[in-house]
């Protein structure tokens, strides 16, 4: 299976991608989205329900925070290529809603091959890693946001990355002060990243 030499004819190639049972039920593949080439790669889990429908990455209720985080650390979103793990979203019907299933080894493991090829093409200098998906997806081992988050690992002669948590677990902090410590935590995570890009 050949990528292509693009980014646009990648993002065509993983639109046929069956290298896992996932596209059966997802409505389109979810591509990366940004500059051809970006210091910076933000890479998430897996696209949701909204992202799902609109065949963009980080456009639902995670992205927004993603977005608001972005501002608040300096960091402009369009200069940033920002991806995920996996490229189709998985789900469980409740109802008649599409309830987010974690994407288990296998599946992340066949997609990697779909975000190698973007990170080939982008060139990043620092992966922020949000969440321990896409931490295995990057790192090629499973970790946890506590042992991983806050310190640069070099992952080639050129990249490091930078492990923090997915946007997707502040809207799960129920407690209004520690969801917004959660959040501050976050964006100091992302200016870490940012001056990490500076020196």
């Amino acid at each position: 299976m050949s990528g292509g030499t693009s980014l646009a004819d990648l993002a065509g190639a993983e639109g046929q991608c069956q290298r896992c049972p996932l596209y059966k039920n997802a409505t389109q593949a979810v591509p990366g989205e940004g500059p051809n080439r970006a210091d910076l790669m933000i890479v998430g889990e897996q696209p949701g329900d909204q992202e799902d429908r609109a065949g963009r990455p980080f456009v639902g209720p995670a992205g927004q925070i993603l977005d608001r985080a972005l501002v608040d650390a300096g960091i402009e979103r369009r200069r940033a290529f920002v991806t995920n793990a996996v490229k189709y979203f998985k789900y469980e019907m409740r109802g008649k809603r599409r309830l987010h299933a974690r994407p288990n080894t296998y599946e992340i493991e066949r997609c990697r091959w779909w975000l190698e090829q973007e990170r080939t093409l982008v060139s990043p200098r620092l992966i922020v890693v949000l969440g321990v998906t896409a931490a295995r997806s990057v790192l090629r081992k499973a970790v946890t946001i506590a042992q991983a988050r806050g310190r640069p690992i070099a992952i080639s002669d050129r990249e490091q990355a930078l492990v923090t948590v997915h946007p997707s677990a502040l809207l799960r902090i129920e407690d209004a002060t520690e969801r917004a410590d959660a959040y501050r935590r976050f964006v100091a995570d992302l200016r870490q990243a940012s001056n990490l890009l500076e020196r």
